[in-house]
């Protein structure tokens, strides 16, 4: 190449470089301008604690995802008017302008009593399925929320809306949200953790994806079985100075790029490399529970090296235990609309069985711990099920179609209120007759407790603010103690 060329040449590649640096390291000042205005002291390290608006009542949450929406009428939502009344139409007076579920039949509408038995427990009363026998014993620590409603009567838009805020995919899930506003006290494992037990929910990844938010915010699985984080381990024939060395060398290429570029997603691969570096030593001694007492893993029913949702909960109180700010606990398999691998007499007697006792026991060790103080668990799903029956051939093959007005979460710890029911469904438990809960507004709460105003945690993308409860949400007080 020609001398002169040769030095249009390299002109140009600077001009274009320093002008692309330019851009790029504007747009990453408008963020960090955003940031200081959000208390976002840190980008150097994402995960560095941050001050909340206020005294915050919960230092960690633990949200126990029930994907596919569990049957309020058979667990929580007694009705004694379906059992006078089984098998009969529902007067059209009660369903009138109401928008039900994908699947029913307009013209057979018949009511459909429980058929399990509920009977009142602890010193609040409170009403419970025979369904759930070990959550009867904590009913004094929990307030059931019995009037919450949603604006989405389709699974995946529900989930979305209940995790971000938004029924369309690309917004930032709760527990993105939550470690982006506040940080995390642990340095050795990330902000917010997944682990996943039961059949899997169709929101799949998106349910703890971190949006437009950067992904050093989104939620890492983690597994109870097997390698606990997949890749995490050196591959074949690289020993932990190798692995040192390597890890020193791609850093200082990457703040050598950060410097120039300003790109915030350069900053999550730094602190992506280092946090996985820690986690090999943090991670396998975190994850085994075999190390728990005895009568601790037979509290939870665990059972070492295997997958199940009992296994998580009690991983749950250890990772909170170690600081880390947010653990989702996904289980699905609750859709039941009746009929093979979705019938609701044999399915939902399942799922709760899979689940009870581990819930159950999350409460109880928390609280014997001094934990539940500070850590909030939410145990709930998308949306509800009617009171009529999905008509099948015969009524065991019956099940409940969705019904996004009124249904039921139970929370417990974290500033709430214990031994308590918030909320009031009409006679059949088709809407909200008392103290209605939108899900931006328990998301509202569930931040609330955490120290965080929800409409101070902003994030400008796209030309305007973002929020997790987007333009609306209250606070629920009747939720706090």
């Amino acid at each position: 190449m020609d001398p002169l060329d040769e030095l249009k040449e390299m002109t140009r590649r600077y001009f274009l470089a320093r002008s692309g640096a330019a851009v790029i390291g504007t747009v990453g000042l408008a963020m960090l301008l955003n940031d200081q205005a959000l208390g976002v002291e840190d980008r150097k390290d994402p995960f560095a604690p941050k001050k909340p608006h206020f005294k915050p009542r919960a230092k960690s949450v633990i949200f126990l995802n029930m994907t596919g929406a569990p049957s309020q009428p058979d667990l929580f939502d007694f009705k004694p008017e379906l059992q006078k009344l089984d098998g009969q139409r529902i007067p059209d007076s009660a369903v009138e302008g109401l928008r039900l579920g994908p699947f029913t039949n307009k013209d057979s509408m018949t009511m459909f009593a429980s058929p399990w038995s509920f009977k009142q427990y602890g010193q609040s009363g409170m009403t419970i399925s025979e369904l759930m026998p070990n959550l009867t014993e904590i009913v004094d620590d929990v307030t059931f929320i019995r009037s919450m409603h949603t604006n989405e009567i389709n699974h995946v838009p529900a989930q979305l809306l209940l995790s971000t805020g938004s029924p369309r995919v690309g917004r930032p899930t709760m527990g993105s949200w939550v470690t982006y506003g506040l940080g995390s006290v642990c340095e050795d494992l990330p902000g917010f953790i997944v682990l996943t037990s039961g059949k899997s929910g169709r929101c799949g990844t998106t349910c703890w994806g971190s949006g437009f938010l950067p992904s050093v915010y989104q939620g890492v699985p983690f597994r109870s079985s097997g390698e606990p984080v997949l890749y995490l381990n050196n591959p074949p024939g690289m020993d932990p100075e190798l692995r040192r060395k390597t890890l020193d060398a791609i850093k200082e290429i990457n703040h050598g790029s950060l410097a120039d570029l300003g790109d915030p997603e350069i900053a999550t691969r730094i602190e992506a490399y280092e946090m996985a570096y820690k986690m090999q030593t943090s991670v396998p001694d975190t994850m085994d529970i075999s190390k728990e007492p005895k009568h601790i893993q037979e509290m939870y029913g665990t059972e070492p090296g295997k997958s199940s949702f009992s296994n998580n909960c009690l991983l749950a109180r250890r990772l909170v235990e170690r600081g880390v700010r947010f653990v989702q606990i996904d289980h699905g398999g609750w859709d039941h609309h009746g009929g093979g691998d979705q019938n609701l007499m044999s399915g939902l007697p399942q799922r709760c069985k899979e689940v009870d006792q581990g819930s159950a026991a999350l409460i109880k060790d928390l609280k014997q711990r001094g934990m539940l103080d500070d850590t909030l668990v939410i145990w709930g799903g998308e949306f509800g099920r009617q009171p009529m029956a999905q008509v099948k051939p015969t009524k065991e093959d019956a099940g409940r179609d969705h019904l996004r007005t009124a249904f039921t979460i139970w929370v417990a710890g974290g500033g709430m209120k214990r031994g308590a029911v918030v909320g009031k469904t009409d006679e059949f438990g088709l809407t909200t007759v008392e103290s209605p809960i939108h899900v931006h507004d328990l998301q509202a709460t569930i931040l609330h407790c955490l120290g965080i105003d929800h409409t101070r945690l902003t994030y400008r993308f796209q030309g305007r603010d973002f929020r997790l409860t987007d333009v609306e949400g209250v606070v629920a007080e009747e939720l706090l103690a």
